[in-house]
């Protein structure tokens, strides 16, 4: 491969996992890799494997000039600024507009499931970033992935020793997915010479509702766990009870919310599309992980 990719956020799960992926399994050169991050001190392995490393500010847009020269393909994943409503868009946009500037010709972008649509707090920032990258005049595919599997061990454990699961969800589903899945799609979307428009959607095999996840985990784990339904109201009233920052209980709820409304229930085949292999399931991904369910 010719070409320069860059990933972003290289120094997160999903960032490293994806460069792993583009040497590992499409044979991409280290030397062909640009490896981006805030801290580029926690990627020294990587830098000692050949692989450059630059640092990108997203609230620094001559970092992020800088760090975007000379790059053809560019993976762009959402950053975690949740706690100031609209600074992560703003984040994205000054990264498209210093992709644009730097002769970049593609960009991937880490979304959402249907931000259109979607209740949940963030679902505007992912939405402007797809528009944005729409009106760029840049090459764009978006992977929109659905929430990780490794999510759920937020509150299994507590669950797990409560032996009570409380949501709102209702009978919504969720297509939960491995970030080891997103980051294998990623790298195929990213290492890929695809130069038209895309959008995939990047779901597990299969949706559950809350009580078929809670069965599945009983079987794994041997332990029952009785699922109880309450009001959004109550929901948050049980997190902010539980000591969660008082920012993230709404972001928590809406995730909930958005369950019961139906706007995760979708099950797509882009992943095998992508990588030619079919995603985790969730019992594998349970049986897998079992010690992070103690």
């Amino acid at each position: 491969m010719s070409q320069k990719l860059l990933v972003t956020g290289a120094a997160g799960h999903l960032g490293q996992r994806v460069i792993a992926h583009l040497i590992e399994s499409h044979r991409v050169a280290p030397a062909q890799i640009v490896a981006a991050t805030r801290n580029p001190d926690k990627l020294s392995t990587l830098a000692a494997a050949g692989v450059t490393v630059r640092r990108a500010d997203f609230d620094d847009a001559a970092s992020l000039s800088a760090a975007f020269a000379g790059v053809d393909r560019v993976l762009l994943i959402s950053t975690d600024a949740l706690d100031k409503p609209g600074r992560r868009l703003a984040q994205h946009k000054a990264a498209i507009e210093a992709a644009k500037k730097a002769g970049v010709k593609h960009v991937i972008y880490t979304s959402m499931p249907n931000p259109e649509s979607s209740v949940v707090t963030f679902a505007s920032d992912h939405l402007g970033t797809e528009r944005a990258l729409a009106a760029s005049g840049l090459g764009w595919t978006v992977v929109r992935n659905a929430w990780y599997m490794e999510n759920l061990f937020m509150a299994l454990p507590a669950v797990l020793a409560s032996g009570k699961w409380f949501t709102s969800s209702g009978e919504g589903r969720d297509p939960y997915i491995s970030r080891e899945d997103c980051a294998r799609a990623a790298a195929a979307a990213l290492a890929s010479d695809q130069a038209t428009n895309a959008r995939y959607d990047i779901t597990g095999s299969q949706a559950y509702t809350r009580a078929e996840i809670a069965a599945l985990v009983s079987q794994v784990s041997g332990k029952p766990i009785d699922v109880i339904q309450v009001s959004d109201e109550q929901l948050a009233q049980g997190l902010t009870a539980a000591g969660m920052p008082a920012f993230f209980v709404p972001v928590l709820v809406s995730f909930d919310t958005n369950t019961r409304l139906g706007y995760f229930d979708l099950v797509s085949e882009d992943v095998r599309k992508l990588t030619g292999q079919a995603p985790q399931s969730l019992r594998d991904f349970l049986v897998a992980n079992k010690s992070a369910l103690k």
